[in-house]
């Protein structure tokens, strides 16, 4: 059975390369990006069953139109992918008060403004699956990405919650949680502090770190995308990448480490 989906973010990286996906995959796509002309090969290519809309999530009332508009000209929606965002590199220290809210205004609250549209839509339709693109470091931290964590860890809390929410109507709400890949994250569409000289050395430090990452090739998460479409009973949660599963069980374990340490402390903060 064909679907219809929503996309945003659609201009680069996962967004297109999942856009390109859907429609080779027979789906009915309406996929978002800030500037359209991005989308002009596949709009050639693939004609009615693609709709380019103009979008910057961060603008409340576009989102809203944008889910009417692609609701209007295919008559359902029933998959919702917020995919649009970006990384901030840079210690929380240097992370202005401007480079702060942008980041979080198209991270968290252009992804909120979007699934918020949509949900009506879903209910009535008594279906529907909304896919938040979040990452490992919505679930663990890595230094010099304070705020970019910050953002994903939002994402992650809104969308568990919103999940016990939006079930009893059939709606599925799936987090998908990226390890690195060689995407745009880290290249032309980030943002950087101005540095301050006292992290240089964590910096580089980190910078030769990273270089040692087997970055994941983003077309090999098709499949994936697509699996998780298609599936009856999605799952709240899926990594992606044969580093996410390694990284996020070590966070854990060191999390429940220091738990462990300090659980007689936090049972004696029950009651006196």
């Amino acid at each position: 059975m064909s679907k219809t989906i929503l996309i945003t973010g659609a201009s680069r990286g996962f967004g297109h390369l999942w856009t390109k996906a859907f429609l080779q995959q027979g789906y009915q796509v309406a996929a978002t990006a800030r500037n359209l002309t991005s989308l002009d090969e596949l709009k050639a290519e693939f004609g009615a069953q693609l709709l380019p809309l103009q979008l910057d999530v961060t603008d409340r009332q576009a989102a809203i139109r944008t889910v009417q508009q692609a609701h209007q000209q295919f008559g359902r929606i029933d998959v919702l992918i917020n995919n649009a965002g970006y990384g901030l590199f840079g210690s929380v220290e240097e992370t202005s008060e401007q480079q702060a809210r942008q980041l979080m205004d198209t991270n968290f609250f252009g992804l909120l403004w979007l699934t918020q549209a949509v949900l009506p839509i879903m209910r009535e339709q008594g279906a529907g699956h909304i896919i938040q693109v979040s990452s490992v470091l919505g679930l663990i931290t890595w230094p010099n990405v304070g705020l970019y964590n910050a953002s994903k860890f939002a994402v992650e809390g809104l969308s568990e919650t919103l999940a016990s929410e939006v079930n009893i109507f059939g709606v599925h709400v799936s987090l998908v949680e990226p390890a690195p890949y060689a995407t745009d994250y880290a290249g032309s569409s980030a943002v950087i502090t101005q540095p301050i000289p006292a992290y240089d050395a964590l910096k580089a430090s980190l910078q030769a770190q990273y270089a040692d990452l087997s970055m994941g090739q983003p077309e090999a998460t098709t499949a994936a995308i697509l699996q998780l479409i298609e599936s009856q009973q999605p799952p709240l949660r899926l990594l992606m990448g044969e580093l996410a599963y390694p990284l996020v069980k070590q966070g854990y374990n060191n999390r429940f480490a220091e738990w462990d340490a300090w659980d007689d402390v936090a049972r004696a903060a029950h009651r006196l």
